[in-house]
C-alpha cells in the first residue's frame, strides 16, 4: 500500500512539474509573439523548448510569421506600383491634354491664317491620337493581367508567324532605310500556344527595335533541345545595366527624346502576354546591342 501511494505521489510530482513547465513554456511563447506583434522587437519565436509538440508549434509559428512578412511585402510593392502606375498615367495623360487644351485656345483666336489652323488641327489630332493609343494600351495591359484572361492555346507555325509580322513592317523598315537581318529555319518550327498574343509580341519587340535602333535590327528564330528562341537585336547607343533592368517596368522609357512617339506599355505588354503563355520574355545588353529573347517551352516535335 505505501509502495502504491510513493508512486501516486511520485507521478503526481511530475506531471505538476510538467504541467509547470509547461504553462511556464506557453507564457514565454505568448510573450514573445505579443513583443513581435507590437513590433516592439523583430524577434521571432524561440524553438528551443522543454516540450517537443510546443517546440513543433513555435516552428509554425514562426513559418507563418515569414508568410505574414512576404505577404505584407508583396502588398506594400504592389501599392507602390499602383501608385506609380497611376502617376506615370497621369503624367503621360495631363501633357497632351495640357498641350491639346492649349492649340485650342489659339484655335479660339481669330489672328490665326487658314494655314496656321490646318497646322495646328494636325497638331491637335496627334495629340488626341496619342492619347487613344495610351488610353488603349493601358486598358489592354489591365485586361492581360487579369486572371481570367482568355487564352486560346493552339498549335502554332511560328517561322510562318514571324514572317507574316514582318511583313507588315516592310514600309517602316524602308522608310528608316533599315535592311533587318532574317534568319529563318526552313524547318517547320510549331509550338502550343495563343497565335494571337504571339503576334502582338513579335509586333511590340519589332516596333521598339525599329524605332530605338541606332542602325540595324536583327531577326533570329532558332529551336532548341527543348525550347524554342525567337531573338530580336538592335543596335543601341544610350543604354546602360539599370535600363535593362526597368526594360518592361509600366512606362519606363530608357530614351526619354522619343517619349512622344511610345506610351512607355509596349514592352510590359509584350512581357505580360509571354508569361500568361508560360513563356518568358528577357533582355540582355551586349557590345551596344539589346537583345530582346523570347522563348517557349511547349515546342510540338516533328516526327
Amino acid at each position: 500500500m505505501l509502495y502504491i501511494t510513493s508512486v501516486f505521489v511520485l507521478a503526481t510530482l511530475v506531471l505538476f512539474t510538467r504541467l509547470y513547465f509547461l504553462k511556464k513554456e506557453i507564457k514565454r511563447a505568448t510573450n514573445q509573439l505579443n513583443q513581435f506583434n507590437n513590433n516592439k522587437t523583430e524577434k521571432k519565436v524561440d524553438i528551443a523548448f522543454f516540450d517537443k509538440d510546443i517546440e513543433k508549434l513555435a516552428i509554425e509559428i514562426n513559418r507563418q510569421i515569414d508568410f505574414t512578412k512576404l505577404a505584407n511585402e508583396k502588398k506594400r510593392r504592389t501599392e507602390n506600383e499602383l501608385k506609380q502606375a497611376i502617376a506615370n498615367i497621369s503624367h503621360d495623360i495631363r501633357t497632351p491634354m495640357t498641350s491639346i487644351i492649349g492649340y485650342i485656345q489659339f484655335l479660339e483666336s481669330n489672328e490665326l491664317t487658314s494655314e496656321e489652323k490646318t497646322e495646328f488641327f494636325k497638331i491637335v489630332k496627334n495629340r488626341v491620337m496619342r492619347l487613344k493609343v495610351l488610353l488603349h494600351d493601358f486598358f489592354e495591359l489591365s485586361i492581360i493581367e487579369s486572371a481570367d484572361y482568355p487564352l486560346k492555346i493552339e498549335p502554332v507555325k511560328l517561322n510562318n508567324l514571324v514572317l507574316e509580322v514582318l511583313m507588315g513592317f516592310y514600309e517602316e523598315f524602308n522608310k528608316r532605310h533599315f535592311e533587318p537581318s532574317i534568319q529563318i529555319p526552313k524547318e517547320t518550327i510549331s509550338i502550343l500556344s495563343d497565335s494571337s498574343a504571339v503576334k502582338r509580341v513579335i509586333e511590340n519587340l519589332v516596333v521598339n527595335a525599329i524605332r530605338h535602333s541606332s542602325g540595324n535590327v536583327t531577326i533570329r528564330l532558332e529551336k532548341k533541345h527543348s525550347s524554342v528562341e525567337l531573338i530580336i537585336s538592335n543596335s543601341v547607343n544610350q543604354l546602360n545595366e539599370k535600363d535593362i533592368i526597368l526594360l518592361f517596368d509600366r512606362f519606363y522609357k530608357a530614351d526619354q527624346t522619343r517619349s512622344e512617339k511610345s506610351t512607355g506599355l509596349g514592352l510590359s505588354i509584350a512581357k505580360s502576354l509571354m508569361l500568361k503563355m508560360n513563356g518568358d520574355l528577357s533582355a540582355e545588353l551586349k557590345d551596344h546591342q539589346l537583345y530582346m529573347k523570347c522563348e517557349w517551352k511547349k515546342v510540338i516535335r516533328i516526327k
